[in-house]
């Protein structure tokens, strides 16, 4: 209708082109990924110099992952009320704070508390970024977005660990998390000149405007699709986390290798995962999101079942890279996904409760091998991590619905 003025109001136009993201989207999330890969070889060493129990230093470990639970659904709210801009700046202001604290820290129970800040903060950034991608990219694009996302964290995650242990050699541990904030503060930047504000630039936004739902509400109207592809990927982030304890376990424990043999199974799983995020997300644009998802989670259930199997170097080597295939196949594929259910008008508090299923799975999954494994035997928890990779396959193909749908788009005209 008409403004005051007289003259028509312009929907706002969407991001065009996938470059467009580089600097306010990609950029920051290689920033804070690699940030958070620098930690990895680091935190160990640094919680053990506290000579504690490995209680405490488990605790230690999970407190940005307990952060994250805690934080991901009021995120959701928070996002729609400031904007994801603002919201994702946040996140990664106290990811930068709380790291950078570290280095003088001189009590374990700080430290505890800061990693519980550093969940906050990646969730506020994680929850916000879904949010902003789905609102400026069209469905049509979607697929190959988010996948590109996705490489960003397997580039940071397979670059990180290798800078922080550099790092720590050169200059000590608690230099390390020194580097780990200046990273992140170039996210921080990059999010303060490049990225537009949710509220003043997506459609989504402008419909949904004045029109805040409370979660329950969200979740009530939702349950029958968050009870089908929320379970599903639960079991979906099961295996890829398990994955992550599974084979390190297995070659040490089983196969008796040495710590050089099981990194470099590691890395060639990893970097095989890496090199197929292109594929995984022309894939899900082009035929449809079960395309790629069903047989990411087949394939690398069929992997982990082979590791009981296997009882030399090349034998775990073999099923290792067959699960850096499946689990690349599926690169970005749950957020994907996400943002495709996700409704217009409670988009953010949909996200939030998506990114806390998933969250659940991926938490959830070492506790899991750890308690099978201490309860039976290692290869008994194998079997049950290889089935749930079975399990989420098996739902995402036949109570899932294809939500790629071309004749109906749900986005505005550019």
């Amino acid at each position: 209708m008409p403004t005051p003025t007289g003259k028509l109001k312009q929907r706002p136009k969407r991001l065009s082109g996938l470059w467009t993201l580089v600097l306010p989207f990609y950029l920051p999330a290689l920033m804070i990924t690699l940030g958070n890969g620098l930690l990895v070889p680091i935190l160990p060493l640094y919680a053990t110099s506290f000579e504690i129990g490995y209680g405490l230093i488990g605790l230690i470990l999970a407190g940005e992952g307990l952060g994250t639970l805690v934080a991901d659904v009021p995120t959701g709210m928070l996002q729609r009320r400031f904007g994801n801009k603002q919201v994702m700046m946040m996140g990664m202001a106290l990811t930068m704070v709380s790291v950078t604290l570290l280095f003088i820290s001189q009590s374990v129970w700080v430290v505890f508390l800061l990693r519980l800040v550093a969940g906050f903060g990646r969730a506020m950034y994680t929850v916000s970024a879904h949010v902003y991608i789905t609102d400026n990219v069209k469905l049509e694009q979607r697929g190959k977005a988010i996948s590109m996302y996705g490489g960003t964290h397997r580039l940071g995650g397979f670059l990180g660990p290798a800078v922080g242990g550099i790092v720590a050699i050169l200059l000590g541990l608690r230099f390390g998390f020194l580097f780990c904030g200046a990273v992140t503060a170039v996210g921080v930047l990059c999010v303060a000149l490049y990225t537009r504000n949710r509220a003043e630039d997506s459609d989504a936004a402008s419909d949904s405007h004045g029109h805040q739902l409370p979660v329950l509400t969200v979740l009530q109207s939702n349950y029958r699709v968050l009870a089908s592809a929320g379970t599903a990927q639960v079991f979906a982030q099961m295996i890829r986390a398990g994955r992550t304890v599974i084979i390190p376990l297995f070659a040490a424990e089983m196969l008796g290798l040495a710590v050089d043999q099981i990194g470099l199974i590691v890395s060639l799983s990893v970097a095989v995962d890496f090199s197929l995020f292109v594929v995984a997300g022309w894939l899900m644009d082009r035929f449809g999101r079960k395309f790629a998802i069903v047989p990411c989670f087949a394939i690398q259930a069929l992997g982990m079942a082979l590791i009981p199997l296997t009882s030399t170097f090349g034998g775990l080597l073999f099923a290792a890279l067959m699960i850096g295939v499946g689990n690349g196949l599926g690169a970005g594929s749950m957020m994907t996904l996400g943002s495709d259910l996700s409704p217009i008008q409670s988009r953010g508090e949909f996200l939030g409760l998506w990114r806390l299923i998933g969250d659940l799975g991926h938490t959830g999954a070492p506790l899991v091998v750890g308690a099978i494994a201490d309860i039976l035997v290692l290869s008994s928890a194998v079997w049950v991590i290889a089935g749930s990779g079975l399990a989420a396959a098996s739902i995402f193909l036949f109570f899932v619905p294809e939500t790629l749908k071309r004749k109906h788009p749900v986005v505005a005209p550019s």
